[in-house]
C-alpha cells in the first residue's frame, strides 16, 4: 500500500502541475470561446478530486501517521476552496458581464490557492516517499564538520 501511496501522490502532483498549463492554454486560446478552459475544468473538477480522494485512501491503507493523513486531506479542502473562488470570481461581474476589480482579485486568489495546493501536494509526496522507503534502523545522520568539503 505504501508504494501505491507514492504512485497516487505522484499522479496527483502531476495533475496539479498540469492545471497551470491548462490554465495557460485557456488564457491564450484565441478566440476564447466556452471550451477554452475545458481541460482546466475537467482536470480540476474530476481528475484532481478523484486523485485526492485516492491519496487519502492510500495514506490510510498505508497506515501513515495521523500527521501524514491530515496532510493528505488538506488538498481536498484546497480543491473545494478552488471551486468556490472560481465560481465567485466568475459571478463578480458588472451588468454588462465584464470583470470587476473585486472579481479579478478573487481570481488572483484562485491562482494563489493553486500554488499553495501544489506545495501541499509536494509535501504529501515527500511524506509518502519517506514512509515507503524509511532510513534503515540505527542509521546515523552524516554530519560534515565546518570547513571540510561535503
Amino acid at each position: 500500500m505504501r508504494k501505491a501511496f507514492v504512485i497516487v501522490s505522484t499522479l496527483s502532483l502531476v495533475a496539479f502541475a498540469l492545471q497551470f498549463i491548462f490554465a495557460a492554454v485557456g488564457a491564450f486560446t484565441k478566440p476564447a470561446g466556452d471550451g477554452a478552459y475545458l481541460l482546466h475544468s475537467v482536470t480540476g473538477m474530476a481528475v484532481i478530486p478523484v486523485l485526492t480522494l485516492l491519496t487519502i485512501l492510500f495514506a490510510v491503507l498505508a497506515k501513515a501517521p495521523g500527521r501524514v493523513v491530515g496532510l493528505a486531506v488538506l488538498p481536498l479542502g484546497l480543491v473545494v476552496l478552488q471551486v468556490l473562488l472560481a465560481g465567485l470570481a466568475s459571478g463578480l461581474t458588472d451588468a454588462a458581464g465584464a470583470s470587476t476589480p473585486f472579481g479579478l482579485t478573487i481570481a488572483g486568489l484562485h491562482a494563489l490557492n493553486g500554488i499553495v495546493a501544489v506545495h501541499v501536494v509536494v509535501g504529501v509526496l515527500q511524506a509518502a516517499r519517506q514512509l515507503a522507503d524509511p532510513a534503515p534502523a540505527g542509521a546515523a545522520p552524516v554530519v560534515v564538520p565546518e570547513g571540510e568539503p561535503a
